[in-house]
């Protein structure tokens, strides 16, 4: 893997994370809606934009898609935006948010292991480390949440087993998604991650569409404030997160292996936090510095590792 490759590739992989952070706000923004309004209302927009993007070149674009690629681009969609974000509602619904945030959050490191597997990637003691890292990462950032009283202690035990569940479902989803997008974006050379990510786009939006009828059942406390909000939201995250955030991503799967790509999905959660702290107007807790440091460590440490001359003297030592 090329020098420039491999920095341009992080560098994309630190811009979606960067971007997919915002997302966490939403709710925070438009506390009126119901998640399904909201999933609704994001990729609704996300879909809408992606049409107008993509118009000009739409022929040229699909005429180098197959019928294969055209389901991918319908699984990836369900995979990696609505099906997930399903999932992870009820999650945090029956579980709390602290402990869904736990178990989702240990995505780059299913993703790594999975990516093992390649040819490309490098032997398991060089990237071992760093998946620890990140994992102890989200570990301490979900005790210190649930230290905090954000368990499911309300909940009864079928309840609560029922939101891990959906967690763990959710963990499940977003991984195949990033696994089977960065297959398939090594697949179809003539397309652009960008057009990528807008094909992807019109699909949810499609997709989306099932959602708005059962999503208007769900309207209470919906003023006229709220609507605005409610729109302002959905072409906000739309634009930034779905459109720019997934094309940032798409071109990051491109560059970088599976193993080093799991961890550019640590920075969603690093930005999240930080996001979360300005909207809260408060500082990081100890335990969270940490945990963000351990975070930027784990990246580094996985780029190094990744390094064609590490990796060569780790084959070396085999």
């Amino acid at each position: 893997m090329a020098a420039s490759s491999r920095f341009w590739g992080v560098a994309s992989g630190l811009a979606a994370g960067a971007l997919w952070g915002l997302v966490f706000l939403a709710p925070k923004v438009v506390p009126e809606a119901s998640p399904l309004l909201l999933t609704a209302g994001r990729y609704l927009a996300y879909g809408l934009i992606a049409v107008l993007l993509i118009a000009s070149r739409w022929r040229r674009v699909t005429a180098a898609l197959t019928r294969k690629a055209w389901g991918a681009l319908v699984w990836l969609s369900l995979a990696g935006n609505l099906v997930y974000f399903a999932f992870l509602v009820v999650g945090v619904h029956y579980a709390g948010v602290a402990a869904s945030a736990l178990i989702v959050g240990m995505v780059p490191v299913v993703v790594a292991l999975w990516g093992l597997r390649d040819k490309e990637s490098p032997p398991l003691s060089r990237v071992a480390p760093p998946i620890a890292v990140a994992a102890l990462a989200v570990g301490l950032i979900g005790w210190e949440s649930l230290s905090q009283g954000g368990g499911a202690a309300a909940q009864s035990g079928t309840a609560t087993l029922i939101g891990l569940g959906c967690a763990v479902a959710a963990l499940l989803s977003w991984t195949a998604f990033a696994v089977g997008n960065s297959r398939w974006m090594g697949r179809l050379p003539d397309v652009t991650p960008h057009e990528w990510s807008l094909l992807t786009g019109v699909v949810t939006g499609g997709l989306a569409l099932l959602l708005v009828i059962p999503s208007l059942f769900m309207l209470d406390g919906m003023t006229d404030d709220a609507w605005l909000r409610l729109i302002g939201v959905s072409a906000g995250v739309a634009i930034f997160a779905s459109v720019i955030g997934n094309a940032f991503w798409n071109q990051a799967s491109r560059l970088l292996p599976l193993t080093m790509l799991g961890q550019m999905i640590v920075s969603e959660t690093l930005f999240a936090f930080i996001y979360g702290f300005i909207w809260e107007q408060r500082g990081p807790t100890v335990i969270e510095v940490v945990a963000m440091i351990l975070m930027i460590v784990s990246v580094v440490w996985c780029v190094r590792a990744h390094r064609p001359a590490a990796v060569a003297a780790a084959e070396g030592e085999h």
